[in-house]
């Protein structure tokens, strides 16, 4: 019997993504690059304990006129645990989406808020359906939350500034996160476990490119 990719090596483990066994070399380099590999694989499991993202200079990270300090996390805790569950419930929910997918998704949110902030409202539509996708979740969940607020309030107290903030920090999460294999999911697995597991929303361990 040969690894079901290379065809060539002996399997050493079954692999869901293929529904067959692959060998190691296969797993290691296909893997979230030609194989879509299912979230609760354990093999998957264990390389995220040992991914390495690539490098990526400040200087290509995109808003970095917009300041996101820890104190503006915390007042705004429970928003940022919102559109952290919204984005990965959304990507989770949409077959075939991938990090690159929500990083297009969370830049057309952002350019939407920002011209908000300009007093000239203009939907910023990407033209990626899967990121489009994405975008659409994100805004319908928003207005939902606004919503809950008049409704329990009397009037929504979110101002479109602090859900523009919170995008940019998450737009963030996700260069620092994302692995940069073209399947990759490492930025929606984070958030996936991330906000269902703990109260605090701002994660310790990341690299300079999500605060100053």
């Amino acid at each position: 019997m040969a690894c079901a990719i290379c065809e060539t090596r002996r399997p050493r483990r079954f692999c869901p993504g293929v529904g067959g066994d692959i060998c190691t070399i296969c797993c290691g380099t296909e893997r979230e690059v030609t194989v879509t590999c299912p979230l609760d694989c354990e093999f998957l499991r264990d390389a995220r304990k040992h991914d390495k993202p690539p490098e990526i200079e400040i200087a290509q990270v995109p808003n970095q006129d917009i300041r996101v300090t820890e104190e503006f996390l915390e007042e705004n805790e429970l928003l940022l645990g919102f559109l952290g569950q919204t984005v990965s419930a959304a990507a989770l929910g949409i077959p075939g989406t991938v990090d690159f997918d929500v990083r297009e998704a969370l830049e057309s949110l952002i350019r939407t808020y920002r011209t908000l902030q300009s007093g000239v409202y203009y939907e910023s539509l990407s033209t990626n359906p899967l990121a489009a996708s994405v975008y659409a979740a994100v805004q319908s969940a928003t207005g939902e939350f606004r919503e809950q607020e008049r409704r329990r309030l009397g009037m929504s107290k979110t101002r479109d500034a602090d859900i523009l903030g919170l995008l940019v920090f998450l737009q963030r999460v996700e260069f620092d996160r994302n692995n940069g294999r073209r399947r990759g999911r490492a930025f929606v697995d984070f958030l996936k476990i991330f906000y269902s597991a703990s109260p605090d929303p701002a994660p310790g361990g990341l690299s300079s490119l999500i605060l100053p």
